[in-house]
């Protein structure tokens, strides 16, 4: 067995020798003598504060910031403020044990403050600094935050009086807002940023009523198609609720709006994550119930901004989530076991249950053979996990932290 220390032990060593630790492949983008007046600058903090500054890309150590950031705490062993880069960026986020001390908030302002755009990496370190120790990070972040809605709603007011359509980009500003401490830190500025990062390509978008939920049609088709053909249809509804995100903008003034706009980003985050790796049905049929999970959050989304109730979400079917709505409760006892579980599930599936026939069920190929998704290993399928998100509320956070893995 090797004793060579794991990464995560390597950047806490670092840390115990200096509090900032810039990986040598960037090194220049801080400079010794910067580092040298941030550091005398963290000395005023509230709190200590130590700067990871490790490039996360796809396929690297790292699946995001929040699992730097959790490793090198667990590995330094002391509380305090890490700021890191955020996923495929040099954009920069926070996360704190041991108090608040609205580190994110102070990190989100920063990136979402136009002013602060194009400026060196040791500018925007300070800024952060500042607010900490300023204790205004969310004073900051709503100032910023109110900035870009008043600059999309102008936008937003001309396109109506012209009568031209409104453009979506990076600087639509339609949306800010900081993720919680669970998600993946993704890089947005407003919903145009956020898509910049994800979009590979453009698609017409498919609309149904009000456009805000997942066509029922997708799971129609999805039913008959086969791996590359349902491959293909969860790519462009990937594209189509980017579109969509992308299309509308929703005010995110209310703590509870806010809430559900970071879990809509955060599920098509996962959607796509899980896209990129699918390796079987079993995957391309989580990408649609990552983003039938995000459309509802979205939808919900809207409905708060709007002064209405929440929209209570349909999870998709237990048995086989290409069935579509799970619009049945049934007790089901799975093979084997003495103990029930409370499901939903389409009402073929569950008048089949109840007659205590086999539902029509998706398979895993598992060592050779075609098994029950449910049957698979745990610990080797975070569908057969969760129940597609049935059985654990935490689906989203399970794939983004890299729980989806590709066999």
């Amino acid at each position: 067995m090797s004793s060579a220390p794991s990464p995560g032990e390597r950047l806490a060593a670092a840390l115990r020798r200096s509090p900032i630790y810039v990986d040598p492949s960037i090194a220049s983008a801080l400079p010794m003598a910067e580092r040298r007046r941030l550091i005398a600058k963290f000395k005023k903090a509230p709190a200590p504060i130590y700067v990871v500054l490790v490039p996360l890309v796809t396929g690297g150590i790292w699946a995001d910031a929040d699992q730097l950031a959790t490793v090198v705490h667990d590995r330094l062993g002391r509380d305090g403020i890490f700021i890191t880069l955020r996923e495929d960026s040099q954009d920069l986020t926070a996360r704190e044990w041991g108090g608040d001390h609205q580190a994110r908030d102070a990190a989100w302002a920063v990136t979402l403050d136009r002013a602060m755009d194009d400026t060196p990496l040791a500018a925007r370190l300070s800024r952060v600094a500042d607010l900490i120790i300023s204790g205004t990070g969310k004073r900051e972040y709503d100032r910023v935050s109110a900035e870009i809605e008043r600059r999309s709603k102008a936008r937003r007011e001309a396109a109506n009086r012209t009568g031209e359509p409104r453009s979506a980009g990076a600087d639509d500003g339609g949306l800010a807002l900081p993720l919680g401490a669970g998600a993946a830190g993704l890089a947005v500025v407003g919903v145009g940023g956020f898509l910049l990062w994800r979009r590979r390509r453009m698609a017409s978008v498919r609309r149904e009523g009000s456009g805000l939920l997942m066509p029922r049609t997708v799971f129609a088709t999805a039913r008959r198609a086969n791996e590359d053909q349902l491959r293909e249809q969860a790519s462009h509804e990937v594209i189509a609720f980017g579109e969509l995100l992308d299309e509308t903008a929703v005010p995110t003034t209310g703590e509870r709006a806010r809430a559900l706009m970071t879990a809509a980003l955060d599920a098509y985050q996962a959607a796509g994550k899980t896209l990129d790796a699918a390796r079987g049905v079993p995957d391309l049929a989580g990408v649609l119930v990552l983003l039938d999970q995000g459309r509802d959050a979205f939808a919900s989304a809207r409905a708060v901004a709007n002064g209405e109730p929440e929209i209570p979400p349909v999870p998709l079917c237990f048995f086989n989530p290409l069935h579509g709505d799970a619009t049945a409760k049934i007790d089901w006892r799975p093979l084997g076991s003495r103990k029930s579980l409370r499901v939903r599930s389409c009402r073929p599936c569950a008048r089949a249950a109840r007659g205590r026939e086999t539902p029509d069920v998706l398979m895993d190929r598992r060592d050779g053979r075609d098994v029950p998704y449910y049957e698979a290993d745990p610990a080797d399928s975070v569908w057969a996990e969760t129940g597609y998100g049935q059985l654990r509320d935490d689906l989203v956070h399970r794939v983004l932290r890299g729980d989806a893995k590709p066999r």
